[in-house]
């Protein structure tokens, strides 16, 4: 078995396809984001400004978050000590715990490493203790909960994407005594759509299904403290199980879930990827804090992004790009090739210094590969007209279509 050469295959086929993933080697500036100095195919740094972040509100870069994690570095050192049974219990996890649990009007919390070991451990964890249980899994759901609903090994049953009558059928189909879990997020990162958390709240309690709602892509942007889409729209006391992010809007690294507190105390006791791996640093978890609370009492960040991502959509509309209308801070630019998409992102890097990564296969289905955006509260007007007119230019470059312009 020559082991080396099919590796080798596996590889060459994502350059054939045009999917190859190359990660830009970067640096923030601290205090000017969105700038950044990016190492990537020069001898020295160059630099850029950056388009594509998660750290959506800037807040990786807020005065409060840098401070209180170096207070904290100096005051208990930099890692954790161990898992949260042995020696990585600190204080500063329990009142971050306190804090997401207030934040989404729960009973309790619980830290993970990440939003993708939040989703995969609690999702297999629980569908696991349901004898029988039925998972419902919206068609468009986030590859860290596919995860963890195939590995709880259940009975799984997916639904077209926000579709609710077709959650329906899937639902009146079974046994009504089967315990049953709908799985689904609150904003999908690719469209930029929202779904219809009341309606599918609705047919939870009509079939006595409990719920999963993963808002990573919504705390701390949405609501009036930041507790996502289910927050503003008043459903959160609706909900089984709110799974959230700590590293997009608040700036930081890790992720969580907020239920009452015999859930939590049953994934805190039984979750393999909670119970055996080092806890968060005791640094990052006093950065996230930091962030929350700020967020909690001020919406001048969130405000600042929804202008901006408006504002982006606006002009790239008016030159006639083809940028997808989202009712969400995301900005998807479709391209529809990986190939023209990667080439976009290449020129946009080494000719006009703005940093976007092509999104492709698998991430987007084929044929939908495009550029997205996520225009920030510290994006000025000047550097989304120069983006536009980069991109204006490029597209001429590149034969692509421009559709109609909305404005001369």
């Amino acid at each position: 078995m020559n082991y080396k050469h099919i590796f080798a295959q596996a590889i060459d086929r994502l350059h054939e396809e045009g999917r190859y993933r190359v990660f830009i080697d970067i640096l923030r500036n601290r205090g000017a984001y969105p700038n950044a100095r990016c190492f990537h195919g020069h001898n020295g740094p160059k630099p850029i400004t950056v388009w594509c972040s998660n750290d959506y509100l800037a807040m990786g870069q807020h005065p409060k978050v840098v401070a209180a994690m170096e207070e904290a570095l100096h005051d208990v050192g930099a890692g954790s000590g161990g898992t949260r049974n042995i020696g990585g219990n600190t204080h500063y996890h329990v009142d971050l715990e306190g804090e997401l649990a207030d934040l989404h009007g729960k009973e309790a919390a619980l830290l993970f490493t990440s939003g993708y070991v939040s989703n995969e451990a609690t999702l297999s964890t629980l569908a696991k203790l349901l004898p029988g249980c039925i998972v419902f899994s919206d068609e468009l759901n986030h590859a860290s909960m596919i995860a963890g609903i195939r590995n709880s090994g259940c009975e799984k049953r997916v639904f077209r994407h926000n579709d609710v009558d077709h959650l329906r059928e899937l639902l009146a189909a079974e046994d009504p005594e089967a315990p049953k879990l709908i799985a689904f997020e609150s904003v999908y990162s690719m469209d930029g759509d929202v779904a219809p958390i009341a309606a599918i709240c609705d047919l939870a309690d009509e079939f006595n299904a409990l719920t999963y709602l993963d808002e990573v892509h919504a705390v701390g942007m949405y609501g009036a403290r930041g507790g996502g889409i289910s927050e503003r729209d008043s459903v959160a006391d609706r909900l089984t199980i709110i799974e959230g992010t700590l590293g997009k809007a608040f700036g930081v690294m890790g992720g969580y879930i907020a239920a009452d507190q015999m859930i939590v105390d049953v994934i805190r006791s039984y979750a393999p990827g909670f119970i055996f791996t080092t806890s968060l640093s005791p640094v990052l978890v006093a950065g996230v804090l930091a962030s929350v609370r700020h967020l909690k009492g001020s919406s001048e960040e969130r405000d600042g992004q929804q202008a901006s991502a408006a504002l982006l959509k606006q002009f790239m509309a008016d030159a006639g790009l083809p940028v997808m209308d989202t009712v969400t801070h995301i900005v998807p630019l479709m391209v529809g090739d990986p190939v023209k998409a990667k080439r976009i992102s290449d020129i946009l890097l080494a000719e006009y210094g703005a940093y976007v990564q092509p999104i492709n296969y698998p991430t987007v289905p084929r044929g939908t590969e495009r550029l997205r955006f996520t225009p920030g509260p510290a994006h000025t007007e000047a550097m989304m007209r120069d983006l536009v007119a980069a991109l204006v230019e490029i597209w001429d470059r590149l034969d692509l279509e421009l559709l109609e312009r909305k404005a001369a």
